[in-house]
C-alpha cells in the first residue's frame, strides 16, 4: 500500500521557486522518525542497512534520506506490522492528525508547509510531538 508520493505535492498545487525535494519534506520526517524508533520494516533493518546506520548517524537530511532510499514514495514496505498499524491513524486516515501537528510545530513561520526546512532541527522541534501521539496511541491500542 502506498501511504504517499512527493510527486502528488510536487506535481499538483506546488508553490513557484520552491525545489521539487520541498514536495518530500514531510513525508521524510514522518518515516525517518519511524525507522529511528525501531518501526522499520524489514526492508530497511536487512536491505539497507547500511543507509539505516547512515540516517541514524544523520549523514544525510530526512528527505533527503527518503528521496534517495523510498523513491518519493513512502508504503507499508517501509515500516514494521506495528508501524504500518500507527501510520494509518496517525499519517494516512480521513481524520489523520499527523498533517495539524506538522503544521503546529513546524509550520508556523514559513510562507507555505512545503517551505518548511529539510534539516535535523526542523526533525528535532517534529519529533518529540510524534512520540507524544505515538505513546498516546500505544497507550490507547
Amino acid at each position: 500500500m502506498k501511504y504517499d508520493d512527493a510527486s502528488w505535492h510536487y506535481g499538483g498545487d506546488f508553490p513557484e521557486g520552491l525545489k521539487i525535494e520541498a514536495g518530500a519534506t514531510h513525508i521524510g520526517m514522518f518515516v525517518v522518525w519511524c525507522l529511528l524508533n525501531n518501526l522499520a520494516g524489514d526492508l530497511h533493518i536487512v536491505e539497507f542497512s547500511d543507509d539505516l546506520e547512515k540516517l541514524k548517524n544523520r549523514e544525510e537530511t530526512p528527505g533527503q534520506w527518503f528521496i534517495r532510499n523510498c523513491d518519493e514514495k513512502f508504503t507499508d514496505e517501509d515500516l514494521s506490522p506495528i508501524g504500518n498499524k500507527f501510520a494509518e491513524y496517525f499519517y494516512a486516515s480521513d481524520d489523520a492528525p499527523y498533517l495539524d501537528i506538522y503544521e503546529h510545530t513546524v509550520g508556523q513561520h514559513v510562507s507555505h508547509l512545503y517551505a518548511v526546512p529539510d534539516n535535523w532541527e526542523t526533525y528535532d522541534k517534529l519529533a518529540p510531538e510524534i512520540s507524544r501521539a505515538f505513546n498516546q496511541w500505544s497507550a490507547n491500542g
